[in-house]
């Protein structure tokens, strides 16, 4: 069963191909990016091929919009350099990653009109990232007639949070005519992680309590118990919650106000420093932890405070989830800075050892996935995340479901 997975973005489409009969292995992955604009082009590996044989990066300049992206992956997925697939239609699903499902959807779904349509109310929720996930579907809608396609929503793995959770303290005909609300994202990765890191532990994931951290440019934190999860850091959007590449995490809510108030900015102003001036930028000018990190090093006193800020808030949020799950068995770190930066780890565990936390230094270094010591009382683990698989399985999972 060949399923196509596709991350579709305001100018970008990530790509992957899964074999899902048995060993779920990754036949193709690339990305066409810069759609629309100057020089698009498309890249693509073939990981079970030998390297090199089918490693491309070519400049695509028809690629004007998603549909024409989508018509380039397809093209060289067939292509005699690539040949994952012989024809179109050994495809079972294309499975596509949305980012908010609101209130809506709690799981995955097959996707026909009706699911379009609620895609495109929850738009309203997640304007810079649901449309985009619109776009791919339309265009896949339009290539692929006869192959089912699934929605599969960061948002779902959340719908378990309870209402003192996912609340807020604002009136609640608020909440009731408009779900403003807490939704939490970065789902299918917390998902992943948390099912990954009950195997490392030997447990059944129903007799786990696990705090994941997915830190990357957009971070958030998950209290998991009993493999279910039961709060998450992020918010109505992705703003809230820790510290994040470009967004400043958890405000004060007067901000907003004092900054169009008192320093005369526009919503979009607000909206734009928010979402893409805060953040690691904001404070140091740098986006990526390895500069921050580099920069602390060196002695710049903005990058030591954005890295002491970032770890600040993520120990916060530990140790507040903690408390929600009456104990912890696992801390896991995922995704760009938490598979790949021992400092931030050390950083964030060094204000945890009243938890019976303690990592090996050695173990840190090496990124390994279980870097606790000996004697630790809870596990300090990195595993990397895999949401594309997430995405894969579930597509296999309702295109193979009777009656599908």
């Amino acid at each position: 069963m060949k399923v196509l997975v596709l991350n579709s973005g305001s100018s970008s489409v990530k790509f992957q191909l899964f074999e899902c009969d048995g060993g779920n292995e990754v036949l193709a992955k690339g990305v066409a990016e810069r759609i629309g604009l100057e020089e698009p082009e498309l890249s693509c590996s073939c990981p079970r091929k030998p390297k090199g044989t089918c490693d491309l990066v070519d400049p695509h300049p028809d690629i004007a919009d998603h549909q024409a992206a989508i018509d380039v992956i397809c093209r060289y997925l067939l292509s005699k350099e690539c040949g994952v697939i012989r024809d179109l239609s050994e495809l079972a699903g294309i499975g596509h990653r949305v980012v908010h499902g609101g209130e809506r959807f709690t799981g995955s779904v097959l996707i026909n009109d009706e699911v379009v349509h609620g895609i495109e109310e929850c738009a309203r929720l997640a304007p810079l990232h649901n449309p985009p996930a619109l776009l791919g579907i339309r265009a896949c809608s339009k290539i692929f007639a006869n192959i089912p396609q699934v929605a599969v929503f960061d948002t779902a793995f959340y719908h378990t949070i309870p209402p003192e959770c996912y609340m807020y303290g604002i009136p609640i005909d608020i909440y009731r005519k408009h779900q403003v609300r807490k939704y939490g994202f970065h789902g299918t990765s917390h998902m992943y992680v948390s099912q990954e890191a009950a195997k490392m532990l030997d447990k059944d994931p129903a007799d786990t309590r696990i705090i994941t951290c997915h830190l990357g440019n957009g971070s958030s934190i998950t209290a998991v118990k009993g493999g279910t999860a039961v709060a998450t850091s992020m918010g109505l959007t992705p703003l809230g919650g820790v510290m994040m590449g470009t967004r400043p995490g958890d405000l004060d809510p007067y901000v907003p106000i004092f900054m169009q108030r008192e320093l005369g900015m526009s919503i979009d102003e607000v909206d734009r420093t928010l979402n893409k001036e805060s953040g690691l930028k904001g404070i140091c000018g740098r986006t990526d932890m390895r500069d921050v990190e580099e920069g602390a090093e060196a002695g710049d006193a903005n990058c030591q405070l954005a890295l002491k800020m970032f770890t600040y808030r993520i120990s916060k949020y530990v140790g507040m989830y903690s408390m929600v799950l009456g104990g912890v068995d696992a801390i896991v770190f995922t995704a760009g800075i938490g598979e790949n930066s021992p400092t931030v780890r050390a950083r964030v565990i060094e204000r945890a050892g009243y938890l019976g936390v303690a990592i090996d230094a050695e173990k840190n270094a090496r990124n390994e996935r279980d870097i606790s010591t000996a004697d630790a009382k809870v596990s300090v683990l990195v595993v990397p995340t895999n949401e594309e698989l997430v995405i894969a399985r579930e597509t296999a999972r309702l295109v193979d479901a009777p009656g599908a």
